[in-house]
């Protein structure tokens, strides 16, 4: 009963998810209407379907979402008809017949109440079932903590009553979120007509916003465009239903993020690997189906099938994430140097912030990498939750029959990680493995390994929802432009804005003229994570240490007088300190407006 309540309340909130945007066009227009007639069939249609598409994309493998993606097409194309007849109803009449002809034999009460309405047979209560089942083809809700649990248990035990209980719960709960908003859009529509008299050009203008959402889908702004807005506010509020209701224990030896499973949390620098003691390897589970990913690149998509007889390295990565670019070496070496003797490795991109979700900046980030395998681009943390997985970077050894091995979570044991693959690939019957073990002590700037026991200072997010020491004498203002002035002398650790600056839940954004970011750091290394402005003109940048020209200590991506320019989404490595390691305040000047920053990291 728990995890039913659980699904419930996670589909509720499904009303506050950016992808579900296209849809609520589709909803609206059967306002107007009765809602036993008209609004209850169209969810009835659209939840059965949810749940029959999703039980199926839990346990019936990669056919399925080929399947679903006709699907889609064919949802896409009732869709701009509906519209049509919305906008058109002459032409409706003409087009839809057969379909009158049709109703006409299934039931005569339907019609008459479509001729009531006076519109065609997609008016009645039948039409409206229709239309839930493809909105419920076209509407993948935003992938959140709740959903995860219950895809991955889907995955994990099969085909079940009860998966499919819990499946219909967490369909039931957005439908009922749909239907509030029906009603409360019905109120709206009515008003509208009495006061304005105005019905058929409220029905066209429906047709139209409609045609809108079909052609928004159409074009994949669903799955593009509101995928960069930043769903921390949804994500965040089912993963407090979890926390709540079904709190886990931490691992031994790791740290946990409460936030990772979202795409919202902190880069994982814990690692948690099972020892091998030169020994036979455990068996922790197996490699389900690598499905879900939005695209992959360098290599069509890979199924569990293919890989069979095959080790498999899968490598759950984000391109801004400095563990993970510090692993990178490693991953690219055993790539290459176990490639003809049967290991595939396969990098899971799971993005931790907004821009990371955009393909075009995960493809330039894998050229500048010099990324030659599978990459699996998963922004909706598909093959992430499959994995049960919580960290960046994480590692998980698959054998040549399908099951998982081994794993290893963030930096490091990269030894004993290489000594696994080359047990994995002789018990797979491959003769003359190497038994020597790669090293990456030569890499350059953010792939070179961290100086740890110089790190004093935590990874640090800027924006307001999960900033910490905040030392402005201004307190951040929540979505709103404020002027900020620079603490004067910050304790350890301690930040602040000086400028004109919105601070929204994961970044700090520049609003005019020229601003400061200062902070008082210990570590070697220092990064930031930081982009241009919305036009994407590059943002010109100058780095002091202790107020003066970095010089020898400068970064990768600025010069020894401490100039630079932001051309790019992406992690900048500003601070490499050549001498002793000390308490050092860092500031950045930013000489035009626009620029978006992230997060610190330090190595």
């Amino acid at each position: 009963m728990l995890l039913i309540l659980l699904s419930y309340l996670g589909g509720a909130l499904t009303i506050l998810s950016p992808c579900i945007l296209p849809v609520l066009p589709f909803v609206f227009t059967r306002t107007g209407q009765p809602f036993v007639r008209s609004g209850l069939p169209l969810l009835a249609g659209m939840a059965l379907t949810f749940a029959l598409v999703a039980t199926l994309a839990a346990v019936g493998g990669g056919w399925v979402v080929q399947a679903n993606q006709y699907g889609r097409w064919v949802a896409v194309a009732l869709m701009a008809f509906f519209g049509l007849t919305l906008m058109l109803p002459h032409l409706a009449d003409r087009l839809t017949k057969p379909l009158v002809a049709l109703g006409d034999k299934l039931s005569n009460k339907a019609q008459q109440a479509d001729d009531s309405t006076g519109g065609s047979a997609w008016s009645g209560t039948r039409a409206s079932f229709l239309l839930g089942i493809a909105t419920g083809l076209l509407w993948a809700p935003c992938a959140g903590p709740v959903l995860g649990l219950v895809l991955t248990g889907a995955a994990l035990n099969g085909a079940s009553a009860e998966t499919t209980l819990l499946l219909l719960a967490y369909a039931a709960g957005a439908a009922t979120s749909l239907g509030l908003a029906l009603l409360i859009g019905g109120k709206v529509f009515t008003a509208m007509k009495r006061s304005l008299g105005a019905g058929e050009w409220v029905r066209r203008g429906l047709g139209v916003a409609m045609l809108g959402g079909v052609a928004a889908i159409a074009s994949g702004l669903d799955t593009g465009l509101l995928t960069k807005v930043s769903t921390v506010a949804t994500a965040g509020l089912e993963q407090k239903l979890i926390d709540k209701l079904s709190p886990r224990p931490p691992q031994d030896g790791a740290m946990m993020s409460r936030t990772a499973m979202t795409g919202n949390g902190p880069a994982m620098t814990a690692m948690h690997a099972v020892a091998t003691g030169g020994s036979t390897l455990p068996v922790e589970g197996k490699l389900t189906q690598l499905t879900g990913a939005v695209e992959w690149l360098n290599s069509t998509p890979l199924t569990a099938e293919q890989l069979k007889g095959k080790v498999v390295l899968v490598d759950f990565w984000t391109y801004s994430c400095i563990n993970c670019l510090r692993t990178m070496p490693y991953v690219k070496a055993w790539a290459e140097k176990y490639r003809d003797q049967g290991l595939v490795v396969i990098g899971v991109h799971a993005p931790e912030f907004a821009f990371e979700r955009d393909i075009g900046n995960v493809r330039k980030a894998i050229k500048d990498l010099g990324i030659t395998y599978p990459v699996a681009v998963d922004n909706n943390f598909a093959i992430w939750r499959s994995f049960g997985n919580q960290y960046w970077p994480a590692h998980y050894f698959i054998d040549a029959k399908g099951q998982i091995r081994h794993h290893h979570f963030g930096e490091g044991e990269y030894a004993q990680s290489e000594q696994v693959i080359q047990q994995l690939l002789e018990e797979a019957g491959h003769k003359d493995v190497a038994n020597s073990v790669v090293s990456a002590e030569d890499a350059k700037g953010v792939q070179q390994a961290a100086d740890m026991g110089q790190v004093a200072s935590p990874e640090t997010y800027l924006g307001y929802e999960r900033a910490q020491n905040f030392a402005s004498p201004e307190s951040q203002a929540a979505d709103q432009a404020r002027s900020y002035t620079a603490p004067a002398k910050p304790s350890l650790n301690q930040w602040g804005l000086a400028g004109s600056w919105l601070s929204q839940p994961d970044q700090v954004t520049l609003n005019q003229g020229t601003g400061r970011i200062v902070y008082r750091f210990h570590a070697r290394d220092l990064h930031l994570v930081l982009g241009p402005g919305k036009d994407g003109k590059p943002v010109r940048f100058r780095v002091t240490i202790d107020g003066a020209a970095p010089g020898a200590n400068h970064g990768t991506d600025v010069a020894a007088d401490g100039s630079g320019t932001i051309t790019g989404q992406r992690l900048y490595q500003l601070v490499r300190q050549s001498g002793s390691i000390g308490d050092r305040t860092f500031s950045i000047e930013f000489l035009d407006p626009g620029v978006q920053a992230y997060a610190f990291t330090f190595g």
